[in-house]
């Protein structure tokens, strides 16, 4: 599946390495867009929940809006 999810706090490349690190480690692919504040994540519903996604994000420091 693939979803796109608004998160807030993201202002540098270490943000972006951040989320992207967290989500690799739970077997999620993201693409994070800085400038448009939202994180692509491609991953397999059987394996992992958009709300864990979410979870995985929020414990790194960030706001998930949507």
């Amino acid at each position: 599946m693939t979803s796109v999810i608004e998160v807030r706090g993201m202002s540098c490349q270490h943000c972006v390495s951040s989320i992207e690190g967290a989500l690799k480690k739970r077997g999620v692919a993201a693409k994070v867009d800085l400038p448009g504040n939202r994180v692509t994540v491609d991953y397999e519903a059987k394996a992992i929940t958009i709300e864990q996604i979410k979870s995985t994000i929020e414990d790194q420091g960030f706001d998930v809006v949507s």
